[in-house]
Order: structure tokens, then sequence, then C-alpha cells
């Protein structure tokens, strides 16, 4: 008789709001993969089903869909009964998912004379001005007028307004830095901008600050907390209960500045 095999593992997929997307296994080359199908009560879900050299089933819910890392070993039958177990969580991050995109798509910036783009929690108007010498931010009419001729590409606009956009961040963050700083009594060694994609800020035990200048499209209420939960870092390197205190201490109602921050999504660029 061969021996039995344990049964398989759930896991689930999770979001971290400053870290990366956890995902399952690394992918295996010669893994099988194949598209399949299976009501979750009233919705009809298509999955990628991926057999891989693996000890437990494996759920992501992410861009394009639902997929499923199963041992070869495990039938269809018991795969199906694990999707049904975990059906509520499979919908809720599918809808999740679809909600994201939509956000997504309704960012995306049309990098064109006329276009428009957030700064600070609002649209500004991109306008050519072959005119112009240099970048003007008109206050009244939330225009950015920018030096270049009629007919330039998207790729001459997005980079200058984004050279501005970054100038901005710098000379936003840096007196929030410095507020904050005083009210928590830290001290901040530096401050540099970042591009990354999955990650709002990072501080480091020396007191080097590192912010995401795409942080100059939101609120500044947004903004305010960001800096904020970077700056507690500096007196706790966790998120600990006493790290929520900290923050709480110079930002009261900084959950609602947090939950506004997961409702956003970087700005496709």
């Amino acid at each position: 008789m061969p021996p039995k095999r344990p049964a398989p593992l759930l896991q689930d997929s999770q979001l971290s709001l400053f870290e990366a997307q956890a995902d399952v296994a690394p992918a295996d080359p010669g893994a099988a993969r194949s598209r399949r199908e299976l009501w979750l009560g009233q919705h009809c879900v298509g999955y990628e089903l991926r057999r891989a050299r693996r000890r437990s089933i494996g759920f992501v819910v992410g861009p394009q869909g639902l997929r499923v890392s199963a041992p070869r070993w495990v039938p269809i039958g018991e795969i199906e009964r694990a999707l049904h177990h975990k059906g509520d969580w499979i919908l809720r991050k599918l809808v999740e998912q679809r909600e994201r995109q939509q956000r997504v798509q309704a960012a995306r910036i049309d990098w064109a004379d006329g276009g428009r783009l957030p700064y600070l929690g609002q649209p500004l108007t991109m306008v050519v001005a072959p005119a112009a010498r240099e970048v003007t931010w008109h206050a009244d009419t939330r225009e950015l007028h920018l030096p270049l001729p009629h007919g330039a590409g998207p790729e001459q606009i997005r980079d200058l307004a984004q050279a501005w956009l970054q100038a901005r961040a710098r000379e936003d963050f840096l007196p929030r830095c410095h507020r904050f700083a005083n009210q928590l009594g830290v001290a901040m060694t530096s401050l540099r901008l970042s591009s990354a994609q999955t990650r709002w800020g990072s501080a480091s035990a020396n007191g080097a600050i590192r912010l995401n200048w795409r942080l100059i499209h939101f609120a500044p209420a947004i903004i305010d907390y960001v800096v904020a939960h970077e700056l507690a870092h500096l007196r706790e390197m966790n998120h600990s209960p006493a790290f929520w205190d900290t923050v709480r201490s110079v930002l009261p109602d900084f959950e609602r500045a947090r939950d506004a921050l997961r409702e956003e999504s970087i700005v496709v660029q």
C-alpha cells in the first residue's frame, strides 16, 4: 500500500499597505496549466489551474483573475471542494480586484495637451504653451503650462510634467517631515524620493526617510499620514500597538487617511 498523502493545506493571498503582494511559491517552468470553470453559488468563476511541485493548494487573485496551484497528486474533486470551502473569500477578492482595476483605469493619465492629472487631490490641466519659457503653474485656473511646441508627443509632455511634480513633491514633503519629526521628537537625517510601485514610504534606523514622489497626486491628509507613519518608525520599528499609538499622538484620526489611501491606486504612468 502506498503511503498516505497528507491533506493539502489552504493558503490565502494577502495584500499589505506598504509591502509587495505575497505570492505563492515561484512558478515551476514545467508545471501543467489548464483553464477551468466552477460555479460558486450563483457565479461562474473561471480560473487557471497550475499543477506544480508543492505540498498545498494555493489561491491567488490578481489582475488576470483566479489562479490555483495544486500538487500533481491532488484530484480535481478535492481541488473543487477547496474552492467551494473558500468560495466567499474568492468572490470577495475577485470583486475587490475588479474595483481596483476600474480605479486604475479611471486614474490613467492622458499625456496630451488638455490632459488632466491629480495634484494634491485635485485635478489640474496640462496646457502646451510654445511661448512659455518655463513650466508655470496657474493656481487660479488649475492649469500647468508646459513650454513645448504644438504637436509635442506624450513622452515629452509626461517627462516635463513629472519633473515638475517631483520638484513640487520635495518642496511639499520636506516641511511636513520637519513638522512631524519635531512633534514626535525624532531626528530625520535625510529625505529621498522614490518611484517604487509597491511602497509609499520607508524609514531606516539611521533616520533616513524615503517617500514615493507620486504621493503628490493625493490629498494633503493622505500625505500627512504616510509622513507620520514613516517618522513614527524612528521610535517604533514595527507595527505594534505602541507604534500605532505613536502615529495617533500626532494624527488622532489617522485611520480615515489610512482607509482613503487603501482606496487609492498609484497613478498609471
